[in-house]
């Protein structure tokens, strides 16, 4: 695993954290059974520290550009919360056990 990999979990949970803060376990979980959840969380933290940084983009396609990025963490947003509610339904405590 190269050093950075365990840097881009982190950010990747904490982008997931930020948007989503009482699935904190599932988020956990998720990261840990699904490589797949986990490239999804990665590229919302890409997405949005890409969007931190519009403002370095020539004026000339900065708002197109802003737009881009806010769309695509729209969609992983939308994406991420989709994962969760499913793995929701096997991640809840189990009553009567």
């Amino acid at each position: 695993m190269a050093p950075e990999s365990g840097s881009n979990k982190r950010e990747a949970f904490s982008a997931a954290l930020r948007r989503y803060p009482q699935y904190e376990l599932a988020i956990r979980r998720l990261m840990a059974q699904s490589e797949a959840f986990c490239d999804m969380c990665e590229e919302l933290a890409e997405a949005e520290l890409a969007l931190s940084k519009v403002d370095r983009v020539a004026s000339a396609v900065r708002e197109a550009r802003r737009a881009e990025w806010q769309d695509l963490i729209d969609r992983l947003v939308a994406e991420v919360g989709t994962a969760l509610l499913d793995k929701d339904i096997v991640v809840k405590p189990r009553a009567g056990r």
